[in-house]
């Protein structure tokens, strides 16, 4: 069992953009590391973006609980701030890129979990996000490998 394999898979479940570079650390070959970090980076984006109506679900079913709180209480509501530098960056990376920027580019760039759940909580409904998710991951995938074992 070769423990490097595994760690770059595990490593990128969540943080793939960074996976790669362990590769060469762990003397693993070019195929090993990409097949490890992809593996890893389509099972985590699998498993969040299919199950991303639950995290959202429970993420207002939360907010609603403490709001009732504050109210049981007798006190203020407080103010929730939603354009947050973040939202703002991904609203306007959603105008600006489309479906395939975000799938691209947002699992890479935030992390696989966020990523995955922020594609599907904007292209849900269109049956060919997963796929471009995946698509993206491949090739983001052969790029931070390609740039790890060539420098």
């Amino acid at each position: 069992m070769n423990w490097g394999v595994i760690s770059l898979f595990g490593m990128s479940t969540v943080k793939f953009s960074f996976a790669p570079f362990g590769g060469k650390i762990a003397e693993l070959t070019f195929i090993e590391t990409y097949v490890s970090c992809c593996s890893g980076a389509i099972l985590s984006a699998a498993i969040f973006y299919f199950s991303a109506n639950y995290f959202i679900k429970k993420s207002i079913a939360k907010n609603a609980k403490i709001r009732q709180d504050f109210l049981d209480q007798g006190l203020p509501i407080p103010v929730k701030k939603r354009f947050t530098r973040m939202n703002k960056g991904v609203i306007r990376m959603k105008r600006s890129i489309g479906i395939i920027g975000i799938a691209f580019w947002a699992p890479f760039f935030l992390s696989i979990p966020l990523g995955s759940i922020i594609t599907a909580k904007f292209y849900g409904y269109n049956k060919n996000t997963f796929l471009l998710i995946m698509l993206g991951i491949f090739l983001n995938g052969l790029i931070t490998t390609g740039i790890t074992y060539l420098f």
